[in-house]
């Protein structure tokens, strides 16, 4: 393997520039959820140029590229929707030049996470050019939607593509570390029911703002107590909105909601963290509501799940890790940092809901995800397209 590894590495060098302008190609394409539809035919130009033995998008716009034609399967991901620009003032350049330079490739996706996809095309180049014939089918997953709906895309491929892999390798932006978990989150409402009266005689009514006040509180103090697992950290529930509505400006607002970014450490599901809603607005006339997801992808199919995204983690002396370790030892001659990403990725599917051993390698700090200025070092596009190659020759 230690032959396989140095011609994995000089491909991967060679390919450099190639996957850096890749990477600019893309980036130059705006692709906010829903609307991928020019970056996704772009992702299955490159795989085809690049060689794959198949290449197509599934009917929520899934880009799919095959490699190999064997018995065990793996996946490799990367969605390609990415957040908008937010306020412009605060970028240095602009979000879609994809320009290449300094040893970068800069704009909005180059991180989070377009990058990892421009890194694989470059892996499937590798392994056609090596003769990759082990007995090992590879799906390379350019997929949709993710920002929106953390793994709407893999229940699609694993229940209506009705492809399953036994082992699966995230690439959003890991700092060129191997993770293998990451927290939970929901996203909940909390409705409340007041009633209205003349905002001169407010004693005549019930008051919904004053509910939800009343339960924020309270929910501030939760957030203090909730669980802490060794590896992922402490689970978390903040408010990040709150709406009301009422007859008049006039009057005592007979209606109140609230948002909640709940992230759920291990140990932590859904039943758990809605009933201790459910427990701090027992005596309120309120409804918990766990939210719902119906998007309308770019091909025109509805497709959606519950807005519950499980936590998991994979133990560190798995095989889907410690292969990842071998491959990272063999390429790069040193030990790898194992970890855990802060925020959600398509993981929440992978394992957490349907228990595929799935990794984390990616290129890229994902301090940069959603930020201004946001910029890959092309050295990492490199060891990304190695590592994916490394890795198929190994599981």
């Amino acid at each position: 393997m230690t032959e396989i590894a140095e011609k994995i590495k000089a491909l991967a060098e060679k390919y450099s520039s190639y996957t850096a302008e890749n990477l600019s190609k893309l980036v130059k394409i705006k692709s906010l959820s829903m609307e991928e539809k020019e970056v996704q035919y772009e992702l299955k130009r490159q795989m085809e140029e690049a060689g794959f033995d198949e290449v197509f998008i599934d009917g929520i716009g899934n880009v799919i590229g095959r490699i190999g034609n064997g018995k065990k399967i793996l996946a490799i991901d990367g969605h390609m929707d990415t957040v908008d620009v937010g306020n412009l003032d605060n970028w240095s350049f602009d979000p879609f030049s994809g320009e290449i330079k300094d040893g970068f490739v800069h704009g909005r996706g180059t991180v989070d996470q377009e990058g990892g996809p421009a890194a694989f095309v470059t892996t499937g180049r590798i392994l056609k050019e090596l003769g990759f014939d082990k007995d090992l089918t590879i799906y390379f997953v350019g997929s949709v939607m993710e920002e929106d709906c953390d793994g709407l895309c893999w229940k699609y491929i694993i229940e209506e593509d009705k492809i399953k892999p036994d082992f699966a390798i995230s690439t959003e932006p890991t700092n060129l570390n191997i993770y293998r978990g990451h927290r939970g989150r929901m996203e909940i409402h909390v409705h409340f029911k007041g009633l209205s009266s003349h905002g001169s005689a407010p004693e005549r009514g019930k008051n919904a703002i004053y509910m939800a006040a009343r339960a924020a509180l309270e929910i501030e103090k939760l957030n203090e107590r909730l669980a802490t697992d060794e590896f992922l950290g402490k689970g978390s529930v903040t408010i990040s909105e709150i709406i009301s509505g009422s007859p008049s400006l006039c009057a005592v607002a007979d209606y109140a909601r609230i948002h909640l970014d709940r992230r759920l450490t291990w140990g932590e599901t859904k039943l758990s963290a809605v009933k201790e809603i459910e427990d701090i607005v027992k005596d309120m006339d309120a409804k918990v509501e766990v939210l719902y997801y119906d998007g309308i992808a770019f091909t025109g199919n509805h497709y959606g799940m519950e807005k519950y995204y499980p936590t998991w983690k994979i133990p560190a002396d798995h095989t889907a890790v410690t292969t990842g370790e071998e491959a990272f030892v063999k390429l790069f001659d040193k030990n790898p940092l194992v970890d855990k990403w802060t925020f959600s990725t398509n993981g929440i599917a992978l394992n957490g809901m349907y228990g595929i051993p799935t990794i984390g390698f990616g290129p890229g700090n994902e301090v940069m995800a959603h930020a201004p200025d946001e910029k890959v070092k092309i050295s990492d596009l490199v060891a990304a397209s190695a590592f994916y190659a490394m890795y198929a020759y190994l599981i």
